[in-house]
């Protein structure tokens, strides 16, 4: 079975990009699942339900989160009624509203795939152990699910590697986001556990992490705050397509994709 899992898409110069870009990679690769981060999909901070309700209408299975998942406040309003749409999994389980993990029947063969998102600790806000987490949710889809993919939300290319081998042979894939851009050391763990350090992103291509320029340029000059803003203009489309056995979950291949248009 074929997985497509898509960088962080940014704004809607990244939604648009979804939608132009989709519907010929379906074509293409006639993925089994779809799996985008969608955290920065509204104005490039956090996920209304419109546009949730967008993307599952583009044509994605399940929308995981990350550091900005919270920022748009309608969200404490529908993500306990939407089981595809993820938040991490290491927020206190207890005071945390909505799921870290969802398993999703895939394809014409109904594979199940789970599918867990975690976020980093290094260089981000305290959170619990991402690696319990995976343990913990990992222990919870194993029986049920025969395709496990992890969406890693981290800043650390250190720690995404570490979680990488903490969990090779043990999951599917473990795809790293948050950065925005594309790293080039997508490879097959020995335990045929695909992993990439950063997918990348869907976004305004000429940008910085697909926000307009001006904006962070100026915060970096001055060090003042400053709005960001997203214009349109040409787009960047990052993406990873992930071949599995469905019958043991190992990974045969990882493809990068890296579309510009």
């Amino acid at each position: 079975m074929k997985v497509l899992l898509i960088g962080d898409i940014v704004g809607k110069t990244g939604r648009d990009s979804l939608g132009r870009n989709l519907p010929e990679l379906k074509k293409k690769y006639n993925p089994d699942v779809i799996i985008a981060n969608g955290e920065n999909a509204a104005g490039g901070a956090g996920i209304t339900e419109e546009i949730f309700r967008e993307l599952r209408l583009s044509g994605v299975d399940i929308v995981t989160g990350g550091n900005h998942t919270w920022d748009q406040k309608d969200i404490f309003e529908f993500i306990d009624n939407e089981p595809c749409l993820l938040r991490p999994a290491n927020y206190p389980e207890e005071t945390t509203p909505g799921n870290g993990s969802v398993i999703y029947e895939a394809g014409k063969s109904n594979t199940k795939v789970a599918v867990i998102n975690l976020i980093g600790r290094v260089f981000m806000k305290p959170v619990d152990c991402p690696f319990k987490a995976a343990d913990r949710e990992i222990k919870k889809v194993n029986e049920e699910a025969e395709v496990i993919i992890i969406d890693f939300h981290a800043e650390a290319t250190s720690e995404k590697q570490a979680m990488g081998w903490h969990l090779n042979g043990r999951v599917s894939a473990v795809i790293g986001t948050h950065s925005h851009v594309q790293t080039a050391d997508e490879r097959l763990l020995p335990g045929n556990t695909a992993y990439i350090t950063d997918v990348g992103m869907t976004g305004l291509y000429n940008s910085i992490l697909g926000v307009d320029i001006d904006g962070p340029l100026e915060r970096f000059t001055t060090g003042l705050p400053n709005r960001l803003h997203i214009s349109g203009g040409k787009s960047l489309f990052n993406a990873v397509v992930i071949t599995v056995n469905e019958i043991r979950g190992e990974a045969l291949s990882i493809e990068r994709i890296f579309i510009i248009n």
